[in-house]
């Protein structure tokens, strides 16, 4: 019978163990040192803490967005965009941080609204989508007061930096070549004086990827060179899981002045933009949306430069004024715009190792038509007499990569000047 002593480990044995148990416990603790960093992570805290009380100002009274439909069970706790919306006193909104706008007030004499010169409207096939869920019950913000979605400390946390939240990355106009992961199919007149722009946009959810891209459809107006001095206006819907934590389609404004790089922001997570509408929330869900072979849903888009005031304004639907950028936040776009582009946008960073999947509009190719790809209609730009015009000759569409998001355009007596676009992004043809 063999000893007790043969069957155990040999003494160098369970040393060896113990000490590399002890060197894997104190790496271990390293790595969570470096990791959880206490110092760096509470300076980070206090800059999101500083960030949100500079944002969300005080509330004369705060709206839940309410439940999205009758279907929607007992456990259903709250609507699809889950926001809180703050009526705060007009006057003390984001907007007036700007030091050039502190303590003042928006503007109460309505702007000169350009002459229309526009197209009867398709029958019966395209509804208005002009409804956001939070205000899907009827109420809106008393007087005096306008409304703001909420930011929530796990909004900025998305972000890639506490600085950088609220800012959309470089490259958000299409050039001649593709930057930044950026592709677009849009039309584009350029060459001449524009003061604003509308049109009618159709509304899909399209499917984004990845939380660090998005999907977009807007207008853009546009001044100065694609260099440092790039300004712009741009206003539309977007789907972006970074920015609102989800991926419902979004009604959204941005500017700059500086091609993104330090000046402007989304809707009013910045000073600049001042909002005067009590019943138009800017990021918040818009409903509905469109579905293939289905109902199609659209939005109607304008942006113009006020003659009387030189301040650039936006409306919603039917006359619904939104708010006005101030002349003054801009350089070039302080006198006229010298572009104007219409279309789709994704960002693609090929997270998978090849072209992303995120899809533009509806998801579908433009030569699917009417009720299966998105499209835009009746665009018409501002001339310097105040009068919405037809797109002139010189419009053109184009798409950065037509294998994976393409365009076609066309006129006709009911839509005007108008486009098909979008895709599915990543397929055969797009790798």
């Amino acid at each position: 019978m063999p000893s007790a002593s043969a069957s155990s480990p040999p003494a160098v044995l369970l040393l060896l163990l113990l000490f590399l148990l002890a060197a894997g416990c104190a790496a271990a603790a390293a790595n969570e040192t470096q990791r959880f960093r206490p110092g760096a992570e509470l300076r980070r805290y206090r800059r999101v803490q500083a960030l949100l009380r500079r944002l969300n100002k005080p509330a004369l009274r705060t709206i839940q967005a309410p439940l999205s439909a009758p279907l929607c069970l007992l456990a259903c706790l709250q609507s699809p965009d889950g926001d809180l919306i703050d009526c705060v006193a007009a006057h003390l909104q984001p907007a007036f941080d700007h030091p050039r706008l502190r303590g003042q007030r928006p503007l109460e004499e309505p702007p000169a609204r350009p002459k229309p010169r526009g197209h009867r409207r398709r029958p019966n096939d395209t509804a208005d989508a002009g409804v956001q869920l939070w205000a899907a019950s009827g109420v809106s913000c008393p007087e005096g007061s306008v409304p703001i979605r909420r930011v929530t400390e796990a909004d900025v946390l998305r972000a890639s930096s506490v600085r950088r939240f609220g800012r959309a990355p470089s490259a958000r106009v299409r050039r001649d070549t593709v930057a930044g992961g950026h592709e677009h199919a849009v039309g584009y007149v350029a060459g001449d004086e524009y003061y604003g722009a509308k049109a009618s946009i159709n509304v899909w959810a399209p499917t984004v990827s990845t939380a660090s891209e998005f999907s977009l459809s807007q207008i853009w107006v546009i001044a100065g060179s694609f260099g440092d001095d790039l300004n712009t206006i741009e206003a539309g819907w977007q789907v972006s899981p970074q920015l609102y934590g989800d991926g419902a389609p979004r009604f959204f404004t941005y500017w700059t002045t500086d091609a993104y790089q330090t000046t402007g922001c989304y809707n009013l997570l910045c000073s600049g933009f001042i909002q005067t509408n009590t019943r138009i929330a800017m990021g918040a869900a818009i409903s509905p949306t469109s579905a293939y072979n289905a109902g199609q849903f659209d939005i109607s888009l304008l942006v113009w430069k006020d003659p009387n005031h030189g301040n650039w304004w936006l409306e919603f639907g039917s006359g619904e004024l939104v708010g006005y950028w101030p002349s003054l936040l801009f350089s070039h776009l302080a006198s006229h715009a010298s572009m104007v582009q219409f279309g789709g946008e994704v960002v693609n960073t090929r997270a998978s190792g090849s072209h992303t999947a995120t899809q533009m509009g509806s998801g579908h190719f433009a030569g699917e038509g009417f009720g299966r790809a998105s499209y835009f209609r009746n665009l018409e730009v501002v001339d310097w007499d105040n009068s919405l015009v037809p797109l002139a000759a010189g419009f053109h569409v184009t798409a950065d990569h037509p294998n994976c998001y393409d365009i076609q355009g066309g006129v006709n007596a009911v839509w005007g000047n108008y486009f098909y676009y979008g895709g599915p992004g990543r397929n055969v043809r797009c790798t």
